[in-house]
């Protein structure tokens, strides 16, 4: 509840909430009003350039404007009536051949693909980056907080009167709940407002593919935060000082960090993205991430919750025993080992 309190958190969250939205209802703008390039015409050239859809025409009073809008800027290209060509027009550049413009004016035949791809290239390095975005940021704020909480607590010898009181098993179990709810907070917001901004905006057709993977992601970011979370609070407790915190919980770190990079870099390759989803601790954004591009099948989501599930539970008593065994001990770092064996 302090922490919810905190100006800190409150502000950040609605940075976070504000960035998410914008990001949104941008590209709902941007996809509803393309960018088309523009052609001076001249003459009987606009009409076959109003039949290019894919072209917005800029009339001109005759070729030698046309030429003086091109270099100028004004517009990409001009088309002029002339030429030996079967369209009776001629394209008008300034430095190198306007290849948009010549694709929009020529005709293709129809293409049959054999091997469809399932999304956009660019829309699915977009999700990737979000997924990614978000699992990493979340897991980075909220395990942090959970480190320096649990050092500041020894460093102070306030553990001492909180273990008199209750158990560590109890403080563990409020710490990593506590975290984790305000995390899956988030992330429950993040998808509501996104889905509701995609919505508004009219983006029906991008909601009904995201909008599943998002769902997934959700689920599986509310079972991996909590392993990552055990895992912060079992490794700060080794040390006893806050300058001690970043070295103690660095192997957490690259956990979070490794799943953010992959997804990246390979977003669209389904080799490494089918092991991500099947590795705990980069479950949360690999299996939503093939929910999205399809490649999934049904039971395959089942599968990757149970296993991840499964490995939560044990690092949760595997942590538990380190931070019962290592909160009381002061100065130098507890080794692992002898944390587990206490």
């Amino acid at each position: 509840m302090a922490r919810i309190r905190s100006k800190v958190f409150l502000v950040s969250t609605g940075i976070l909430l504000v960035a998410a939205v914008a990001s949104v209802v941008i590209g709902g703008l941007v996809s509803a009003h393309p960018s088309l390039p523009k052609v001076a015409v001249v003459g009987s050239a606009a009409q076959l350039v109003d039949q290019a859809t894919a072209l917005e025409a800029v009339p001109a009073d005759d070729t030698d404007a046309a030429e003086q809008l091109v270099r100028d800027g004004t517009v990409d290209a001009a088309v002029v009536p002339g030429g030996d060509t079967l369209l009776g027009v001629t394209v008008i550049a300034k430095d190198s051949p306007p290849s948009d413009v010549l694709g929009a004016l020529s005709v293709t035949p129809p293409v049959t693909l054999l091997d469809p791809p399932q999304q956009n290239g660019f829309l699915v390095y977009l999700v990737a980056l979000g997924f990614g975005l978000v699992f990493f940021m979340s897991a980075m704020t909220f395990g942090s907080t959970i480190a320096q909480s649990v050092v500041e607590e020894k460093q102070t010898r306030v553990v001492e009167i909180l273990l008199s009181t209750i158990s560590a098993r109890a403080l563990l179990t409020g710490k990593v709940a506590g975290n984790s709810i305000m995390a899956f907070g988030q992330i429950v917001l993040i998808g509501l407002l996104v889905s509701l901004g995609m919505a508004v905006t009219g983006q029906h057709t991008l909601l009904g593919d995201v909008g599943p993977s998002i769902i997934w992601f959700a689920v599986f970011f509310a079972i991996g935060f909590v392993l990552l979370a055990a895992l912060y609070a079992a490794t700060a407790s080794l040390v006893s000082r806050q300058e001690d915190v970043g070295s103690a919980t660095s192997p957490v770190m690259l956990l979070v960090m490794i799943p953010y990079f992959l997804v990246i870099f390979f977003n669209d390759n389904d080799f490494v993205l089918a092991i991500m989803s099947y590795i705990p601790f980069s479950a949360p954004v690999g299996m939503p991430m093939r929910v999205f591009l399809g490649s999934a099948a049904w039971w395959e989501p089942l599968v990757s919750l149970a296993i991840l599930l499964a490995t939560t539970l044990a690092v949760i008593l595997l942590g538990a025993r380190v931070y019962s065994n290592s909160l009381l001990r002061m100065g130098a770092k507890v080794p692992l080992k002898e944390a587990l064996r206490a």
